[in-house]
């Protein structure tokens, strides 16, 4: 039970940064999510020291708040500074993650929390953190109702947002000249990537979100360049990533997180050599081809 429990907060998990990381890959801006999957750090340091408490809720609400923050800064740095938007990302999340770093330092006696712990979570821990409500009644996971919640939200965002995500990744001139605002989406799919990253970053720790957001996405779209196509897909890879990271990290006694990252490259590095239209074989056997074709032509 406890196995079923762990490959379905890590599936509802992969089904989120999954949907969402296509987006990212099409408009080139992966890397945002692990800028604030750091860059949450005093967010949530903050949140503690005001609250006093360590309610996941309070915790959250600060982390999301320095996840916004962080976009902001982010194209605040690229379109006003001139950077370029890696450099912006760099700046960005390195002095914001270092900020949480200091802080936790300076209250160390005060915080009780540790980098590590918050940064790279542990999926193993989420069958014995139980949502238990006030009457005693035992919910079940914490992890698993949250990551099922965040899940349902940004399924709803992209079936009612799709067609300004297609205009505004696509054609962004063309989705402003018919009055759809490139800024506003920006912010709101940045927002809905935060949500994900600070809902699940405790749970499955935050290097696991951002493989996430990135590898079946970016398998996907060696597979297909049609966008319904590459939700389905990548949602479908992430599913078998963390299924298949549950399994290798059983067989081999290791990291889960660490196998579940693994088993994502071993599904890129496939599509990667045998895509059908843009993996290395078939493009390297299509220009062996064609030079053989020029070849003949000569002769």
């Amino acid at each position: 039970m406890n196995d079923l429990l762990i490959i379905l907060t890590a599936s509802f998990v992969a089904i989120s940064c999954s949907l969402l990381g296509c987006f990212l890959v099409l408009r080139k801006m992966t890397m945002v999510a692990d800028a604030i999957s750091h860059a949450v750090l005093p967010g949530i340091v903050i949140a503690f020291l005001l609250s006093g408490s360590r309610d996941s809720m309070v915790m959250l609400a600060g982390a999301a708040a320095f996840g916004i923050l962080t976009t902001f800064l982010i194209e605040l740095f690229h379109l006003k500074g001139g950077l370029q938007s890696d450099a912006s990302i760099g700046v960005t999340f390195t002095w914001l993650f270092a900020l949480g770093v200091i802080l936790i330092s300076v209250f160390a006696g005060q915080v009780d929390l540790d980098q590590d712990c918050v940064l790279y979570g542990e999926i193993a821990y989420v069958p014995i953190d139980l949502w238990i409500t006030k009457s005693g009644t035992i919910m079940g996971p914490r992890a698993l109702w949250i990551s099922a919640i965040v899940m349902v939200i940004i399924i709803a965002f992209i079936l009612l947002a799709y067609k300004e995500l297609y205009l505004t990744t696509f054609d962004p001139a063309f989705a402003a000249a018919i009055g759809i605002s490139t800024t506003l989406w920006h912010y709101l799919l940045m927002s809905m990537v935060s949500l994900v990253s600070v809902a699940s970053f405790e749970s499955v720790g935050a290097i696991l979100v951002v493989a996430l957001i990135v590898t079946p996405p970016a398998t996907a779209y060696l597979l297909t360049r049609e966008l319904k196509k590459m939700l389905i897909l990548s949602v479908i890879i992430g599913v078998i990533t963390s299924v298949g990271g549950f399994y290798l990290a059983y067989a081999l006694d290791g990291s889960i997180a660490g196998a579940m990252a693994t088993v994502g490259g071993i599904l890129f590095g496939l599509a990667f050599l045998f895509s059908p239209t843009d993996g290395y074989i078939s493009r390297f056997r299509r220009k062996t081809n064609k030079a053989a074709m020029i070849n003949a032509l000569q002769e």
